[in-house]
């Protein structure tokens, strides 16, 4: 049942990473959730309007009892037993004490759960989704459990097998031996509309059948450990046992898995994230078919493209997915993709934000051609790549750096041949001391200098003829580590 969270590492995606959205002090927390409801329902019943007022007249709200009526059968509760790491001082989080039973599902805290193994108890969510006692929920709910047991409405307890589990959209298929049970319906996310009325129905706090409503926050969030997946994010109210549960439009559809919430406390704060149905039913698909599920793949690090970088480059505008890195034989590198390119389009769907190109590749067929669209030295060309399948992604550039006015204030050597061998780099140019801009920017002693604007640092002569011919940015390519990330200075 743990499932690690960290908040700063960086993005594992199918076109080796993707953007995340910067959070602030806080934590990113999974809470279990519900089933899946019956086949048609029509739109729930309007509630009646207030008397108007000598002002004016109060719209009516909607009324979700016929909604929770006709699905809330398909919702079910799931309880696990299982074994996590613990510390050994119990945990550090406070009020909580040592025996609490979601202990596992607060993770990414520091001071949160860890050390030797020990029994524990949780409970979660789903709904479902086959008459025949399919039922979906989240792989962080039955993670690691050695038990797991399904409660109904009508308070039928059934012990479930676990079918398939796949932590990278946190969805999982359990299945109970029941016939003839009540499920959902499904919606398209694509439909859905920011400031539309969203409905969960799950067990917080392993209260059956609870109802919360509130309204789509935004869409397509890419969030820092989950860049398979555009999550909604909404407004309604999700705690401890609510993830897995289902989240239904007005027409009663499911239209998304409640997963993770957004919080500094550890309860709910008004920030909820659910996966989109159409990706859980693709995952679900898979598991069920054959065990696993299959990515599409690209071999590419990326990152946003800021103001800053967006200059540097000649766009119109930050946008697209900026290339940071190309593995070496990938399906990328054999495209002919290069560090710099910032691609635009996938097969004819606009790029706006790094954090959508990689659930675009990943829902690709490996093995099928798709087109790039690519801005490359100031224009835009196509590209066909031959999509590849999905092992271990590589990890995504951590696009952290902050662009400072000054000068550029790098003081810098090249490599020496040791060193290249070393670092398997054909050149580049070490950093030896950093000033000015360049410090403001966030560039490090340590760091290589491979490129500038997109054109390669052989030679310091390289670097000053690239700087001094650029107006108010310059994006240097760097490598850190073994990471490779693009960071945009800003030039007096």
């Amino acid at each position: 049942m743990e499932r690690e969270n960290p908040l700063r590492r960086p993005l594992l995606a199918a076109v080796a990473g993707a953007a995340s959205v910067a959070l602030p002090a806080g934590a990113l927390y999974f809470y279990n959730a519900a089933p899946r409801a019956a086949d048609d329902v029509s739109r729930p019943a309007a509630a009646a309007v207030v008397p108007a007022t000598a002002s004016a007249a109060r719209a009516a709200l909607p009324d979700f009892s016929a909604l929770v009526d006709r699905y809330g059968g398909a919702v079910v509760n799931i309880s696990v037993k299982g074994t996590v790491k613990t510390s050994a001082q119990g945990p550090s989080l406070p009020g909580v004490e040592p025996d609490f039973p979601f202990q596992q599902f607060f993770r990414g805290i520091p001071g949160g759960p860890q050390g030797n193994p020990r029994p524990v108890r949780g409970e979660g969510s789903g709904f479902i989704v086959g008459a025949d006692g399919v039922i979906l929920t989240n792989a962080h709910v039955v993670a690691n459990a050695d038990k797991v047991t399904v409660k109904l409405r009508d308070r039928r307890e059934f012990e479930a097998k676990v079918l398939g589990s796949d932590e990278a959209s946190d969805v999982a298929v359990i299945k109970i031996d029941a016939k003839d049970l009540p499920t959902v319906k499904f919606g398209s996310p694509d439909s859905l509309k920011v400031g539309q009325w969203v409905v969960a129905i799950g067990a917080p706090f392993g209260f059956d059948n609870s109802v919360t409503a509130g309204i789509v926050s935004a869409k397509g969030r890419n969030l820092p450990d989950d860049s398979y997946v555009p999550f909604i994010q909404t407004d309604v109210a999700i705690n401890p046992g609510n993830s897995g549960g289902p989240l239904f439009n007005l027409d009663g559809e499911v239209i998304g898995v409640n997963s993770q919430i957004y919080s500094r406390s550890g309860g709910y704060e008004g920030v909820s994230f659910a996966i989109p149905i159409d990706v859980a039913l693709n995952v679900s698909r898979q598991l069920q078919a054959g065990g696993k599920v299959t990515r599409g793949r690209l071999g590419v690090g990326i990152q946003d493209v800021d103001q800053a970088l967006a200059e540097s480059f000649g766009l119109d505008k930050p946008k697209g997915a900026l290339v940071a890195n190309v593995e070496k034989g990938s399906p990328a590198a054999a495209a002919g993709l290069e560090a710099g390119d910032v691609i635009l389009a996938f097969d004819g769907q606009a790029i706006e934000t790094a954090g959508q190109l990689p659930a675009l590749v990943a829902a690709s067929q490996p093995g099928r051609a798709a087109t790039l669209q690519v801005w490359r030295d100031g224009a835009t060309r196509e590209m066909k790549v031959k999509v590849g399948e999905s092992g271990k992604p590589a990890a995504l550039a951590d696009a952290t750096a902050e662009p400072a006015s000054g000068r550029l204030g790098l003081t810098v050597r090249p490599l020496a041949p040791e060193e290249r061998e070393s670092a398997d780099l054909p050149e580049g140019l070490v950093v030896e001391d950093v000033d000015g801009a360049a410090r403001e920017a966030g560039l490090q002693p340590g760091d290589v200098v491979l490129a500038a604007n997109g054109k390669a640092t052989k030679s310091v002569d390289d670097l000053r003829r690239i700087v001094s011919g650029s107006k108010e940015h310059v994006a240097l390519l760097v490598q850190r580590g073994d990471s490779r990330i693009f960071v945009p200075v800003e030039l007096g």
